[in-house]
């Protein structure tokens, strides 16, 4: 009979809870965090009631933010507004001294056509690809240098070209360091 009573009361409970079909999602208020220190957005949208975070370099270079307070939000997803607090937030950031790119500069994971490489730091395009992809980089500027720091590099140019399919085969890509010329 006891086992019996507490199904009934959680029974009860539950049809109270959810309303018309369904237990309800808890949501909360997203605030705008466009031009925020990282830290301070990330913070924010905690107190907000929004704790899966992840940020991102908005310029493309694969750059981790370690240190969250040398770092600035240009945009986020979802946008500000009310949404489920199990939402995850994606802030895309550049380091306090720099400008915000008109367009989010990330590159996705890389499906079944090559994307364009070019102008992108070498650690991203790693990112992007299957890891186990088999990528060879080379020094465009004829001096022979190695590629340790790939967040540093911007790729020149790839083959197989942009928009070639892709299906595993090696990615080789030639590169020189940001603020140098290809």
């Amino acid at each position: 009979m006891h086992r019996r009573a507490v199904a009934v009361l959680v029974a009860v409970g539950l049809t109270a809870l959810s309303g018309c079909g369904g237990i309800e999602e808890e949501t909360a208020k997203l605030p705008d965090m466009k031009g925020k220190g990282l830290q301070s957005a990330q913070d924010q949208a905690r107190e907000a009631g929004f704790d899966r975070l992840s940020s991102h370099d908005a310029l493309g270079r694969g750059r981790l933010q370690a240190m969250d307070r040398n770092w600035k939000v240009c945009g986020q997803t979802p946008k500000p507004g009310t949404h489920a607090t199990k939402t995850k937030v994606r802030f895309a950031t550049v380091k306090l001294d720099e400008k915000c790119p008109a367009k989010d500069g990330a590159l996705q994971e890389t499906r079944s056509t090559l994307p364009d490489f070019v102008g992108k730091s070498v650690r991203a395009v790693r990112q992007s690809l299957d890891s186990s992809t088999s990528i060879s980089v080379n020094d465009a500027s004829g001096e022979d240098r190695l590629v340790i720091v790939e967040s540093n590099w911007k790729v020149c140019r790839q083959k197989p070209k942009a928009g070639t399919d892709f299906d595993g085969q090696p990615v080789s890509l030639d590169a020189v360091k940001f603020g140098e010329r290809c």
